[in-house]
């Protein structure tokens, strides 16, 4: 994994004189003419990755044709996870050895359901398993893995079961969000590098933070010894970068790991891209959260399954009502009840994105129906030291305007706006990725909100969000959204509730599977 670096110093050198073999000419050869590999596409990929991604496919399968490993580090929204996908697919089709698993994924808790959700939709004829659940659970889950294609899990659980996983061996480890190993010295770290597998990649919109630190602990899991032990590491490249010789140590540092760090912005693949990304982001309730939103289902669905038509036509406020009540618990019990103390799911999740996007110097839309939820999210966004404004339908009009102005100007990351305040009326084309928390299913009204980023005078890449709570009333409306868009905004909305024109039936089958 030097010979890239030794070729380059060896061409700008007029002092030293070199000799390559067979082997080593076909290796740098490789390395440097990737877009010039035959690899095959999966066809049922072909026609949905971008050329930039169809690059980002061949490269990390040249790394791993040649025994390397690299960090695919596009910027938020560009689609790290399809192309890995399209490479784990890629792999799976050739020839599997004997005695060893084939792929592992190991995620923020918050993203493990949604990787199971894109392998699902990308590349439906590979079998996959989570590790989740309690530790006996866990554990068979594991062991019972042996012939499934992807095994997915989070950092926190992978730490818990490391026991397990060091007697196995993966043909492929891919970490998402890489940035969870910045730290050479968490449990977390350790945990990814004590797993046993032959190619490794780390995905990650920020692969340097703060240290360079952070980018010999990537390197570290990706190719142990290339940057050297540690301490070797600061003394070559750490403490000069921050004296005098700083620039000649960051480019011999540059110069060692561009082979193996894919990195484009929107900026560099905008002609390839449409003027806004849009995705759905599922999150799993778990625990507490998940006994409270069964129970209250169960109550409505049985008080429905008792009425009478002429009970269910007048009682159609109180039903809304319920509806209303099983949202604000997709999006945090503590909504509804004043003594909750437990997680919200989807609340772990925004704020991974957030966090994200913040390191990745994009500055973000926050829109949610529920200013109490507003609330409770400000206060995330100040305990993790990240700037924010917010604009409720209480906010004065000269105050919209000034609050406007200066998000568009000057360094503030989030903007939290509610529904009924950022509907209409105002130009955010500074910010780049909205984050629509509990989704409006009245598409236009959504539409509305997304368009006061994406809008006249917009000149990047919008990328839009939508956050879904897993097999859940959310999750329902939006399979039915296509087929069933009026039935879905009474529902949501309470449009037509008095009318008569919603059913007994409709609203069941909504609760059937959620």
């Amino acid at each position: 994994y030097r010979a890239l670096y030794l070729d380059d110093a060896a061409r700008e050198s007029a002092l030293l004189e070199t000799k390559e073999d067979a082997q080593c000419r076909s290796f740098l050869r490789d390395m440097k003419n990737v877009e010039y590999h035959d690899f095959p596409l999966p066809e049922s990929l072909e026609p949905v990755l971008r050329s930039y991604q169809k690059y980002g496919f061949l490269w990390l399968k040249n790394l791993r044709k040649n025994g390397l490993g690299g960090v695919l580090a596009d910027d938020m929204g560009l689609g790290k996870t399809l192309q890995v996908i399209a490479f784990l697919l890629s792999e799976a089709q050739e020839k599997r050895p004997a005695g060893r698993r084939f792929a592992v994924v190991i995620t923020p808790a918050s993203l493990v359901y949604n990787w199971r959700e894109e392998l699902k939709r990308f590349a439906p004829e590979l079998s996959v398993t989570l590790a989740v659940g309690a530790a006996a659970e866990r554990r068979a889950l594991i062991e019972a893995s042996a012939d499934c294609d992807v095994l997915i899990t989070s950092y926190d659980l992978l730490k818990r079961d490391i026991a397990i996983y060091e007697n196995l061996e993966f043909s492929c480890q891919i970490i998402d969000e890489a940035q969870y190993i910045k730290n050479q010295g968490t449990q977390a770290a350790k945990a990814v590098k004590a797993v046993h597998s032959v190619f490794r990649a780390a995905l990650t919109g920020t692969p340097i933070e703060n240290r360079l630190s952070e980018l010999w602990s990537l390197f570290d899991f990706l190719l142990p010894g290339f940057l050297y032990s540690y301490p070797a590491f600061r003394k070559r490249y750490e403490l000069p970068a921050a004296g005098e010789q700083g620039k000649d140590a960051l480019a011999r540092l540059q110069r060692m790991i561009r082979p193996f760090v894919l990195r484009r912005l929107k900026k560099d693949v905008l002609k390839e891209l449409p003027d806004k990304l849009e995705k759905n982001v599922a999150s799993a309730m778990e625990g507490e959260q998940l006994k409270l939103y069964r129970t209250n289902v169960g109550n409505l669905r049985r008080m429905l399954e008792k009425q009478t038509k002429e009970e269910f036509n007048h009682s159609r406020i109180q039903i809304l009502s319920q509806l209303t009540l099983l949202r604000e618990i997709c999006c945090d019990p503590a909504l509804v009840y004043d003594d909750y103390r437990g997680k919200s799911a989807k609340t772990d999740l925004c704020m991974d994105l957030i966090r994200n996007g913040v390191e990745g110097g994009h500055k973000i839309l926050l829109f949610s129906q529920f200013t109490a939820m507003l609330e409770r999210l400000k206060d995330r966004l100040t305990q993790e030291q990240i700037s924010w404004y917010s604009l409720t339908g209480a906010t004065p009009k000269a105050e919209r305007v000034r609050l406007a102005q200066a998000f568009n100007t000057d360094d503030t990351s989030v903007f939290c706006i509610s529904l009924k305040a950022g509907g209409t009326g105002l130009n955010l084309t500074a910010a780049d990725i909205v984050i629509h928390f509990d989704p409006w299913w009245n598409l236009a009204v959504q539409n509305q909100a997304t368009d006061r980023a994406h809008r006249i005078g917009q000149k990047q890449v919008v990328s839009v969000y939508r956050l879904i709570a897993r097999e859940s009333i959310e999750e329902q409306i939006v399979k039915m959204q296509e087929a069933k868009r009026e039935l879905a905004d009474q529902v949501l909305l309470g449009e037509g509730m008095e009318n008569g024109s919603f059913t007994r039936e409709e609203l069941l089958e909504i609760l059937k599977n959620s």
